[in-house]
């Protein structure tokens, strides 16, 4: 007799990491009301906070990306004051962390919040303090947390040297990286190549959207034009996986590239499901690129827009794809090696957190089952 995939309240209490979040993507749906009330700011589809946590989450996939990003005209819009931009990080900590996240990077972007006058420093002391409060807050808790922040600067702008630099002068100070994301069609990395050229001289860290919305061509150039350390998504690297009737895979040079050279990849399904990637979870990569030990990880992307946390997605995967205690410990660990975070420190969370944690999951499961045999 097998145990059954993992379920979703066993799957709170693992050590997990998270790699791929976007700050003004996993606001409560309570806290946007709170905002735009204290800022003035009247164009929310719903003041009932149920009822703009529906119109977040669209009942069917969205069409395409642009479409997906809509909902952040509306979470920016209350972001737009230091007070504002520390809460929404102190309570994205707060959620992190009880969702049992061990260790997380979330991204921002400090221009998108300067529309009411903040400089960028401002916006990202704010952020910083937030992430700081939140992880003390969940200390006393017992549940304690490592966030740290990425910078994006946005592909269809040009300030990604600004945010490049911005991002360097706070690496001491909780920012872990550098990102650049938006529209992918006609924008390619290879426009911010100023920035990439400016994270690599400074010995820093680099993620890069690409391969969500657009093929091979932007997951090459993230890789081989900006010396992307991890791809931000990079769900279309399947493109170059052929896959025959027998079972019998092959991989193109891009996919073999990235799968000898362990590349990251920050795969976000449920989001993908919704920005039309992929029809439906069932279908998503990720299952294929675990089987073929790519380095996958995976991720929540926006949690309000998907209505997802990491342990719902993990539990929608197990039940997707079959997976099992193994396949969850494998990713998140995946997840921890890949993490901006110092080797010391990364080994101290696999081996003192990470790996006790999922070796008592697997001994209570194993235990449920064999109890379900002797009776």
């Amino acid at each position: 007799m097998h145990d059954a995939p993992p379920s979703l309240e066993p799957i709170r209490r693992a050590p997990k990491v998270l790699l791929h979040d976007h700050l003004d993507g996993g606001l409560r749906p309570a806290t946007v009301v709170e905002l735009a009330d204290e800022c003035g700011y009247r164009d929310l589809p719903a003041s009932d906070p149920e009822a703009l946590g529906r119109w977040f989450v669209a009942d069917t996939p969205r069409a395409d990306l642009v479409r997906y990003l809509e909902g952040f005209a509306h979470t920016v819009a209350v972001m737009q004051t230091a007070r504002a931009l520390e809460r929404v990080a102190r309570e994205c900590v707060e959620d992190l962390s009880n969702d049992g996240i061990v260790y997380a990077e979330v991204r921002f972007a400090p221009e998108l919040h300067t529309e009411r006058g903040l400089e960028l420093d401002a916006v990202v002391e704010a952020v910083l303090e937030g992430l700081s409060a939140g992880m003390m807050a969940a200390r006393r808790a017992g549940r304690p947390i490592v966030v740290r922040a990425l910078l994006t600067a946005m592909r269809t702008a040009a300030r990604s040297l600004e945010i490049a630099e911005l991002a360097v002068r706070y690496r001491d100070g909780g920012v872990a990286g550098f990102d650049v994301a938006g529209a992918e069609a006609g924008y390619p990395p290879t426009r911010h190549l100023e920035a990439f050229t400016l994270i690599q001289r400074e010995n820093f860290h680099a993620t890069l959207h690409a391969g969500e919305a657009f093929g091979l061509p932007s997951i090459w150039q993230a890789l081989q034009w900006c010396n992307a350390e991890r791809l931000g998504h990079g769900v279309r690297l399947v493109d170059d996986i052929s896959v025959a009737e027998d079972g019998t895979v092959v991989l193109g040079r891009l996919a073999s590239y990235v799968r000898d050279r362990r590349i990251p990849l920050e795969l976000c399904p449920t989001s993908n499901v919704h920005t039309g990637v992929v029809g439906r979870l069932e279908d998503h990569p990720i299952g294929l690129l675990r089987r073929l030990s790519f380095r996958a990880t995976i991720n929540t992307d926006n949690r309000l827009m998907s209505g997802v946390t990491l342990s719902s997605e993990m539990a929608r995967c197990c039940r997707a794809f079959g997976w099992d205690w193994s396949d969850l410990r494998w990713l998140s660990i995946n997840a921890m090696k890949s993490a901006f975070y110092p080797f010391d420190d990364r080994l101290a969370l696999i081996n003192g957190l990470i790996k006790p944690g999922y070796d008592a999951l697997e001994a209570e499961s194993a235990f449920r089952v064999s109890s379900t045999v002797g009776s």
